[in-house]
């Protein structure tokens, strides 16, 4: 049944699993203050986050009517505006254009990613003084370079191209540079990490799916999905994989999170790890309390069938009941030290999920503040040169590498 993967994470917290946090600093610490130095060092450096969820909340907020809800001016009620991302040095962001796993169950899958694709390039259409489309690394560093926010597109979901590799292609022609295998649940050809296994890992149409992201040049990213998955997709790709926002499962017991054992693999195929700030992946009592929640989400799903506002209804009263601890900025900086330590600084970025989560870490409530994320790793040791690649180089390295393995295997295809 799907709750057997959620109730053996929530046993295996109750062990008192994760507790390699003490020996990571437990998110203790002072709040952290900004130098010069730090403000010099992110103001030179390119900053990429892998994972912004603002095109969802635009959509249900705003209905894609900029001068209904104008991201140009303060919006309080988002975690993402134009000041703010400027503020906190953006250099190019991935826009999600996530859309709800049920979707997949009306068919309307597709067609509503391809509306969100729609809205991202409305908004860069919108402000284009703020924002440019990139499709290639080239272009990150071109844009960024102009001053403008350099603009990539993620699908996250497998769901949305509906068991075809024909729309895979359609996606990445429209602009998208990532896809996430899988979103909370399990799909036919792939294993969520929230759900129960289908196939046991990816099935032969899943490899297949990542052997054309390959020869596409776009970017397999394995946040969400299962262990075996990951370490499939990691064998398998034969470009550089990505968690485009996942944090340490050693620290924070959660299935959204990564165990060592895969973190270990990812030297081998020059991989990356984004992580994510949402308290209920970084912070431990957190990730238990989403844990249950995710237990009943699927108490619910079982109990109201298709009648998702019913589903949504419930969880949002069980939420308000069981609020996360927020915790601080030391536990994202505890992730990311994590990484370096099992993986090495080659490996581990920043994918904050911002405006697709509803509790974060003090002093990381929004899209300014991460200059003190440059300051946290300044004040742990780390070099000018270590820092710039969580910030950004990490990510520009697995991007470049994944569009010469689509040049090489386009010249291989040539040659046959």
């Amino acid at each position: 049944m799907r709750l057997a993967a959620v109730m053996l994470t929530i046993g295996l917290l109750a062990s008192g699993a994760g507790s390699a946090l003490a020996a990571d600093g437990g998110g203790d610490g002072e709040p952290i203050v900004l130098t010069d130095h730090a403000r010099e060092l992110h103001r030179s450096s390119l900053l990429i986050d892998g994972h912004n969820d603002l095109p969802w909340e635009l959509r249900k907020k705003g209905s894609a009517d900029f001068t209904k809800l104008d991201i140009a001016l303060p919006q309080p009620g988002l975690q993402t505006d134009i000041p703010r991302l400027h503020e906190g040095g953006m250099g190019a962001q991935f826009w999600s254009v996530w859309v709800p796993v049920d979707t997949a169950k009306r068919g309307a899958a597709l067609q509503t990613t391809l509306e969100q694709i729609e809205l991202v390039k409305l908004m860069l259409a919108r402000y284009p003084n703020d924002f440019e489309l990139a499709l290639t690394t080239d272009d990150i560093e071109r844009i960024h370079a102009s001053g403008k926010i350099a603009s990539l597109i993620g699908v996250e979901g497998g769901h949305c191209i509906e068991d075809s590799l024909a729309v895979l292609r359609r996606l990445y022609g429209f602009g998208a540079r990532y896809m996430t295998l899988t979103h909370s649940r399990s799909l036919s050809w792939a294993d969520s990490g929230t759900d129960d296994p289908v196939s046991g890992g990816l099935n032969a149409f899943g490899e297949e799916v990542v052997r054309e992201m390959n020869r596409l040049g776009m970017m397999v990213d394995i946040s969400h999905v299962s262990i075996n998955v990951m370490k499939q997709a990691i064998a398998l790709s034969e470009a550089p994989v990505i968690f485009s926002h996942s944090s340490c499962r050693a620290i924070a017991e959660h299935p959204r999170n990564v165990p060592d054992e895969v973190l270990a693999l990812l030297p081998e195929k020059d991989g990356v790890v984004m992580i994510n700030f949402f308290s209920a992946f970084v912070v431990p009592e957190a990730s238990q309390i989403n844990a249950r929640r995710l237990e009943y989400e699927l108490e619910m799903e079982a109990k109201h069938g298709d009648d998702q506002q019913a589903i949504d209804s419930a969880v949002r009263k069980w939420n308000d009941q069981h609020p996360y601890p927020n915790g601080t900025i030391h536990h994202v900086l505890d992730h990311i030290e994590h990484v370096i330590k099992v993986a090495g600084v080659d490996h581990v970025g920043l994918g904050s999920d911002f405006d697709g989560v509803s509790v974060l870490p003090d002093q990381l409530e929004g899209a300014d503040c991460y200059p003190l994320i440059t300051q946290g790793l300044i004040d742990r040791g780390y070099s000018d040169a270590d820092i710039q690649q969580v910030l950004g180089g990490n990510l520009m390295r697995v991007f470049r590498k994944t569009e010469q393995t689509a040049a090489r295997l386009a010249e291989s295809e040539g040659d046959e």
